[in-house]
């Protein structure tokens, strides 16, 4: 019963304590803008380069073999119309772009350094899940819904490959080679249980080649997947984690729970930071967005 009570209360007062943190980093944050006038400087450099991109066409990746099945289109690009820019499309833009942050680049914007490591840490998830998705599709392109279409088989392939995947940044070729032998493998005795004829050899010989190919970063089937997942995060922040997996673009369906879990993580990141220094961004949007645009939304009500 005093455990029933102490966790009423705590929930209770979780409001109240996150706004006292909003104010409280907002304030402190005031003062060191008070002291150095120029603080935001790579802030308003950040968002310039978001709207700027906003502003260019998105890459394309030429139709082949590996990529046809997640290449058409999607409902969820809508995120990628060609509208006026508004406040929350920039910044959408602008907390994406900093999925990719170039290590070496040391104007990382001045909001956002207290969450770096974070940051850090969901573009390596990102990383590891887009070529978990790109095995998975490569995969299911040989053996189809006979395999994928069991949830214990697919979960199988998922252990087996995210373990193989341990040293991918270091050594991706070596990695790559492995995790082909092994999901071959997975897969000629699958379909042998099932008493289902193998892989013929020509078969088997192309399954390990485009598995391998995977360890290049300009691999299509990985572009694709890469690209797809960043436009994934894109809905979250704009329609919400559970209404964005109700329509996943295609080539991600068999990661939706771990996407559920990085969706959710980078959205919990970037309200708060919104929460916090949303004035801030307002002030700076007005000056790259039309200003239409920016009466009718402020960052601090995204």
């Amino acid at each position: 019963m005093k455990m029933d009570m102490v966790n009423y209360t705590i929930q209770s007062l979780q409001p109240h304590l996150q706004e006292h943190s909003i104010q409280y980093e907002r304030a402190k944050f005031q003062e060191l803008l008070d002291e150095q006038p120029s603080l935001l400087n790579h802030t308003t450099k950040w968002l310039t380069k978001a709207a700027a991109d906003l502003t260019m066409p998105p890459p394309t990746c030429p139709d082949t073999p590996d990529s046809s099945s997640v290449a058409g289109p999607s409902p969820n690009e809508a995120a990628n119309n060609p509208e006026p820019l508004s406040p929350s499309m920039v910044l959408s833009q602008g907390f994406l772009n900093l999925l990719l942050w170039d290590p070496e680049n040391e104007e990382f914007p001045e909001t956002l350094l207290m969450d770096r490591t974070r940051l850090q840490e969901l573009e390596s998830q990102l990383h590891q899940l887009t070529i978990l998705a790109s095995v998975l599709l490569v995969a299911s392109s040989f053996s189809g819904s006979v395999l994928f279409g069991s949830p214990q088989f697919v979960d199988k392939l998922k252990r087996v490959t995210k373990s193989l995947m341990e040293d991918f940044n270091s050594r991706p070729e070596e990695a790559m080679l492995t995790v082909s032998e092994q999901v071959s493998q997975e897969i000629h005795q699958s379909l042998k249980n099932m008493g289902l004829a193998a892989l013929s050899s020509d078969n088997t010989a192309s399954l390990i080649g485009q598995l391998q190919n995977i360890a290049k970063k300009e691999n299509c089937v990985r572009s694709v997947i890469d690209q797809r997942i960043h436009l994934f995060l894109k809905c979250c922040l704009v329609l919400g984690v559970q209404r964005s997996l109700l329509d996943l673009p295609g080539g991600l369906t068999l990661i939706e729970a771990e996407l559920a879990e990085l969706g959710q993580r980078f959205v919990n990141l970037t309200y708060h930071n919104q929460q916090v220094f949303g004035p801030y961004y307002t002030e700076i949007l007005k000056t790259l967005t039309s200003p239409a645009q920016a009466l009718e939304t402020k960052v601090e009500s995204l």
